[in-house]
């Protein structure tokens, strides 16, 4: 977990998602973590796909 913040705090941590929490407001916050869950799930889909392809071409 370290490697993922470096060297914030939990004070740090909580600044950061009060002003997120300013500056979208509570409605944009989650629309904005679905589509970034989307995206994460298009991106895994696309790099199983490329293994599939190299499982393929080594045959």
């Amino acid at each position: 977990m370290n490697l993922l913040l470096g060297s914030f705090g939990t004070t740090e941590i909580v600044v950061i998602v009060f002003l997120a929490l300013l500056l979208f407001g509570g409605k944009k916050i989650p629309e904005f973590m679905k589509g970034l869950g989307l995206g994460l799930k298009e991106f895994r889909e696309a790099i199983k796909g490329v293994q599939v392809q190299v499982q393929r071409q080594r045959i």
